[in-house]
């Protein structure tokens, strides 16, 4: 169904993760524990992760199984104490360097208060199929998850109790919609399935669809400092916007592999990576983009910003810069 399916089916190809081969040889536990929380790895680094954010300083990364592993000084890793879910985590998001949320498949949702050390079960429906792939949270109550096939849910009370709603109607109100992300004033958009966007101007309240000529599907996006928007995706399509989302135009990259996540940096530059150790720099707001490939060509799934630089993930863990 995408991003995190295609990344997934990649892992168990090439790293063969079950979890027999995750639990750490010294990590005992009484039978029905050990398929309800995340298994304890070895070495927290190797852990499969597919998203990434920052909790303050801290960076907080998610993937199979249920695992999150934590960095405060973007050289060590370790697991956080008690995830309650084997489920696949596919997105989290922190609005501060305590109170975060993460979701996953199952219609899994899990929150910390204590910056991703532990968390607790907000909800889940297992043997439902119902994948969620990205979240956002406006403040401590006010939040918004999305997934496949148009699938929405909204909280009032940081999650407590959630809403299915439908964003926009006919066929567009059913596509996958891969990543969900918020500018200033309001701006919220939705990179979905076959080159569509949807975007709201007051914080998922009311919606309407854009249609690019993409024909791909996009899979993350950013609005920038200076407020253009940039949306990437499947076959190294990237475009952007400079009206908030309404029109956009696509920028020529240089490279036909898809784009996994976005990041940028306190300087105003821009950096895209992907598979096959894809990596876009950008200077100009996403105007141009200067690309290159790690010479591993790893299949790059997220990004973050650590205390000694940017720490890149893979479904095989923790991959050094430079490679």
């Amino acid at each position: 169904m995408g991003k995190r399916h295609l990344l997934l089916g990649a892992a168990l190809l090439s790293i063969g993760v079950t979890p027999a081969l995750l639990l750490a040889a010294d990590a005992p536990a009484k039978p029905m524990q050990i398929w309800r929380n995340a298994p304890q790895l070895n070495q927290a680094e190797k852990a499969p992760i597919i998203a990434a954010t920052n909790a303050g300083r801290r960076v907080v990364a998610v993937g199979d199984y249920g695992i999150i592993i934590l960095s405060d000084d973007g050289k060590h890793f370790r697991q956080a104490k008690l995830v309650p879910t084997r489920a696949v985590l596919t997105s989290v998001y922190f609005i501060d360097d305590q109170r975060g949320w993460v979701v996953g498949h199952d219609g899994t949702v899990l929150t910390s208060g204590d910056g991703g050390e532990t968390w607790q079960l907000l909800r889940e429906e297992p043997g439902k199929e119902r994948v969620l792939l990205s979240l956002w949270f406006e403040n401590a109550q006010h939040g918004m998850v999305v997934g496949q096939f148009g699938l929405t849910l909204e909280t009032e009370d940081g999650g407590k109790t959630w809403k299915e709603r439908r964003l926009v109607d006919g066929e567009v109100g059913e596509k996958h919609f891969m990543s969900l992300f918020a500018g200033k004033d309001g701006l919220l958009l939705v990179a979905a399935e076959s080159g569509t966007m949807l975007r709201s101007e007051d914080s998922g309240r009311n919606w309407k669809a854009v249609q690019t000529d993409n024909r791909g599907s996009f899979w993350t996006g950013m609005v920038l400092a200076d407020g253009a928007v940039v949306a990437a995706g499947m076959r190294g399509h990237v475009y952007r916007s400079e009206d908030r989302g309404l029109s956009w135009k696509e920028i020529p990259t240089g490279t036909q592999q898809s784009i996994t996540a976005i990041s940028q940096k306190a300087d105003a530059s821009l950096r895209l990576i992907g598979n096959a150790g894809t990596n876009l720099t950008s200077r100009d707001s996403g105007r141009s983009f200067v690309a290159a490939n790690r010479s591993d060509r790893a299949n790059l799934t997220a990004l973050a910003v650590g205390a000694a630089g940017d720490l890149l993930f893979t479904l095989s863990g923790v991959v050094e810069e430079g490679k």
